[in-house]
């Protein structure tokens, strides 16, 4: 099954257009997609206008089997696709658990079942369940914006630079998450560390200047001489 179908898409702000004919897929047997390449290339507009922030200028997107071009961003994630966007964007004058509970806002009925589960792969999240998100370090901070994220139930969960201002210490144990997250739930990843990212893909597309310029599997990028040279020298 297909989870996500992007065909020819095109996207601007008035008149400046920052993605041209950009096509990717997304099969349901894809554990982490990576979508990588360099900063102001429009990586973050294609996850904006994938979660429906952003209206494309033109071109399709399919979620599910439905076209969901034209919907705004809670029916997309009525459907399953659910974004985690750069800076984390947590409520920080609210706790954890308040945190968690807003992003189950239309799975209520299951919110004790996800919120468990969550505080099972996040032991830290238990812990601090009363503490003021803002109060976090930047680590369970980037916890608690995922966590946040699967409290909604995803089908397919966008994670934009999920080890973006993090120590490489702490950015490793959230790929080392968002690896255990990819056995339930297909990941699409949007991440500076390239060779982390591609190593954890099973697909993969390069992104530059608002084109798709190369796509394969992740191990196949890794080998690609421009990869390489390009994102991955010293």
């Amino acid at each position: 099954m297909t989870m996500l179908e992007v065909e020819d898409l095109n996207v601007g702000y008035g008149d400046l257009q920052v993605l041209w004919d950009v096509s990717m897929t997304i099969e349901a047997d894809d554990d982490v997609v990576a979508l990588v390449g360099p900063n102001g290339t429009g990586k973050t507009t294609l996850m904006k206008t994938l979660s429906g922030i952003v209206e494309p200028t033109s071109g399709r997107i399919e979620l599910l089997g439905e076209d969901v071009s034209a919907y705004d961003a809670d029916e997309i994630v009525s459907l399953g696709f659910v974004q985690v966007s750069e800076g984390r964007n947590l409520f920080g004058d609210m706790s954890v658990y308040e945190n968690l509970r807003m992003g189950a806002y239309q799975h209520r009925d299951e919110f004790k079942d996800t919120l468990e589960e969550v505080y099972e792969m996040f032991p830290v999240l238990a812990e601090r369940r009363d503490q003021d998100a803002g109060t976090l370090s930047g680590g369970e901070q980037q916890m608690l914006a995922i966590g946040r994220g699967l409290m909604a139930q995803p089908k397919l969960l966008a994670l934009d630079e999920p080890s973006g201002a993090l120590a490489p210490q702490l950015a490793e144990r959230v790929f080392e998450k968002i690896e255990e997250i990819s056995d339930d739930v297909t990941v699409l990843l949007v991440e500076q560390h390239v060779d982390r990212a591609l190593d954890l893909a099973d697909s993969a597309y390069l992104l530059e200047n608002g084109r798709i310029t190369q796509a394969g599997t992740g191990q196949e990028m890794l080998e690609s001489d421009h990869v390489r040279d390009a994102y991955l020298s010293g």
